[in-house]
């Protein structure tokens, strides 16, 4: 926002005419430079002070209003410094006994925590400050490319997948990275067994793709919000997805939530705890896709992330109900509270729990 001119200044069908106004005496300069003689409406007496003002010592010219300096651009993803450079690259993630403790998750900007087959559940996180190794990286699932696409044209990083869900994916805004298709910057770790022991260096990975950067896929981030303060107070987070619980604890000394399995606190590799200072429930419509079924004969399931529904977000040891829609699969979600006031989400990243509708919060 550029702030105008003085007020002091008007315009004339001759051109630019500036008056000065100096005690009771008025100049005119035409555009050119040239002076004519004042107009007074003092007294005769004092039309000579006036002359050698308006003749003399020019008057101080108007001083313009302080130009307002244009907000900066914040990461959308985090609410946290700028938004960062580079692709934003997601990757899928392991959420079993077999792949923990994973590497690189907690430098993760979003996380959700998705249903896939037998009543299990997957991650799919997204890096945009941080371009980390990650481990382990497993294969796509058919309902990936529609959650992912709000993003825009990013990478998907993904050691395999079923026909079904790679036809979708290639279908789709979202660019696969995929090891199957000899991508780069995978690598096997020799200390785990396969399939949990495949690794992505997004550093990488981040060089060799030409995608895209962030974008508003529909947070809105502030550190305070009055509707906490009034909010319902709760301990953590307590749902299912799937046959799968998922909790977070509220631990206000570091005002995060931190992922729980097993009443114990999960933490990464290097011994970073899983945390998050927000967590959305998203309740989302699911359905069987027989299209994808894994070797035990389970069909993956496909949960709809395009629609509308409940949430509940959970932020400094508050719970808010509210609404979420998406119209389309390259729109933001937009998060809403009950009266159809934004959410607002405290800035650090978010963990986003895809949960079915009529799940347990």
């Amino acid at each position: 926002m550029i702030a105008g001119l003085s007020k002091a200044q008007a315009l004339t069908a001759g051109g630019a005419v500036a008056v000065l106004v100096i005690g009771g005496a008025s100049a005119m300069a035409l555009r050119g430079g040239d002076s004519v003689a004042p107009v007074s409406s003092a007294p005769a007496s004092s039309s000579a002070s006036a002359t050698a003002t308006a003749t003399g010592t020019p008057s101080a010219k108007p001083s313009a209003k302080p130009s307002a300096k244009p907000a900066a651009a914040v990461n959308p993803l985090t609410g946290v410094g700028k938004p960062p450079a580079g692709p934003i690259l997601a990757v899928k993630i392991d959420d079993t006994g077999n792949g923990r403790p994973a590497v690189g998750l907690d430098k993760a900007d979003v996380v959700y925590i998705e249903q896939v087959e037998g009543g299990l559940t997957r991650m799919i996180a997204v890096f945009g400050t941080h371009k980390p190794v990650v481990e382990p990286v497993r294969s796509v699932r058919p309902n990936d490319a529609e959650l992912l696409s709000q993003y825009g044209a990013i990478s998907l990083v993904a050691s395999g997948g079923s026909a079904d869900s790679v036809a979708r994916l290639d279908a789709s805004l979202v660019e696969g990275v995929i090891l199957d298709r000899g991508a780069p910057g995978f690598s096997r770790d020799a200390n785990r067994p396969a399939p949990y022991n495949v690794q992505s260096n997004l550093a990488q990975v981040a060089a060799a793709v030409r995608t895209a950067g962030s974008r508003d896929v529909g947070f809105r981030w502030a550190r305070t919000d009055p509707r906490v303060r009034t909010a319902p107070a709760t301990a953590g987070v307590r749902t299912v997805v799937g046959n799968t619980p998922v909790s977070f604890d509220w631990e206000p000394t570091i005002g995060k939530y931190a992922r729980t399995i097993g009443g114990g606190h999960v933490h990464t590799a290097d011994g970073a705890l899983v945390a998050t200072p927000n967590v959305l429930v998203q309740l989302c419509e699911v359905e069987v896709n027989y299209g994808n079924i894994d070797t035990a004969g389970n069909p993956s399931q496909h949960t709809k992330t395009v629609g509308s529904g409940r949430v509940v977000l959970f932020r400094g040891g508050h719970r808010i109900e509210g609404k979420w829609s998406r119209p389309s699969a390259g729109a933001p979600t937009r998060f809403t509270d009950l009266k159809g006031k934004p959410l607002l989400l405290a800035p650090g990243g978010a963990y986003v729990v895809l949960a079915a509708k009529g799940a347990p919060v």
